[in-house]
């Protein structure tokens, strides 16, 4: 059985090689036009990011399988593969714990102005007159409004954390709900009782470019904005301009809706203000990489054994 990997690259290091896998083809990675050629006679995918549409589906006959290197499978089209039999399993859970703390480091370095510190620190201590010296106001987690847009698993970690910390938190109901659900907050009253609003749910026509300048301008002016969910869920240019104009305090970000960005990127440009900036790496701490290997590798087991796990499609 012939197994290829389109973007091994995005690991940190590959999955154990099945022993009854035949021909395995790891590749770094893998560009639009030599997908077709690179899956040719392959009866097994694993991809991360790398899309696999009807067009291409269509001239991959042999294709059985795709393993997603992630949670997240909006880079393949499902409805092409149930079409035509293939069978497509993600990686639930597997970052959970990584990006939820992630999120509540941000959450730190954010409130307590870390990295302003950390950076200024060796320039102006030396040249203080006093023991200290005081820059960005420093603010305490412990009494703060956490809102949260998502509650699976990971946004409900967040919350668990945040609450452990004396943080309030409002899970907040779908933009536009009139009555909202049983443990849930509208919308905009999330916005606007949150001072520090994170964002975890999955990118869908109704939840693209959710935060756009409409939404900030419903926030408080102190409110900090994190996501390491999808760069999508923002308008990226409208945030640029807000974060330019002071509309929020600012903004931590492990997700941008092109990856990786141009250098052009308008959150990329040197006069955005308060923004820290990660690229895409909240879930990848050593046992949140552990686990997602042992993902790969009991979903590629399972389909062999014809018992297929965390099949989505």
């Amino acid at each position: 059985m012939k197994i290829v990997t389109l973007d091994g690259d995005t690991l940190p290091q590959p999955p154990a090689r099945p022993q009854w896998c035949t021909e395995w083809h790891y590749r770094g990675t893998t560009s639009l036009s030599e997908i077709v050629p690179a899956l040719r006679g392959a009866q097994i995918v694993i991809t991360n990011k790398v899309p696999l549409r009807a067009e291409t589906l269509r001239q991959l006959p042999d294709l059985r399988f795709v393993c997603v290197a992630a949670t997240g499978y909006d880079c393949i089209d499902l409805e092409a593969c149930r079409e035509r039999g293939i069978v497509v399993s993600n990686v639930p859970g597997y970052s959970t714990r990584s990006v939820s703390e992630g999120v509540i480091a941000a959450l730190f370095a954010l409130r307590r102005h870390l990295v302003d510190y950390a950076n200024s620190t060796r320039a102006q201590w030396p040249a203080s007159a006093h023991f200290c010296v005081h820059r960005q106001p420093i603010q305490d987690i412990f009494g703060a409004t956490l809102g949260i847009v998502g509650k699976g698993d990971i946004g409900s970690a967040v919350g668990a954390m945040a609450e452990a910390l004396g943080m309030t938190v409002l899970y907040a109901d779908r933009k536009g709900s009139t009555t909202p659900r049983a443990g849930y907050t509208p919308f905009e009253e999330v916005l606007a009782r949150s001072d520090v609003l994170t964002l975890h749910c999955p990118l869908t026509p109704h939840t693209h470019q959710l935060i756009n300048l409409q939404a900030l301008a419903l926030m408080k002016p102190s409110v900090w904005l994190i996501n390491t969910a999808r760069g999508g869920l923002i308008n990226e240019t409208e945030l640029a301009h807000a974060l330019r104009q002071g509309v929020i305090a600012g903004a931590a970000l492990d997700v941008l809706s092109s990856e990786p960005p141009a250098a052009d990127h308008p959150l990329l440009q040197p006069d955005v203000p308060n923004l820290l900036l990660t690229p895409h790496i909240a879930w990848a701490s050593q046992q949140g990489v552990t686990n997602l290997l042992r993902g790969i590798e009991a979903n590629l087991d399972g389909f062999a054994q014809g018992n297929p796990s965390h099949v989505v499609s």
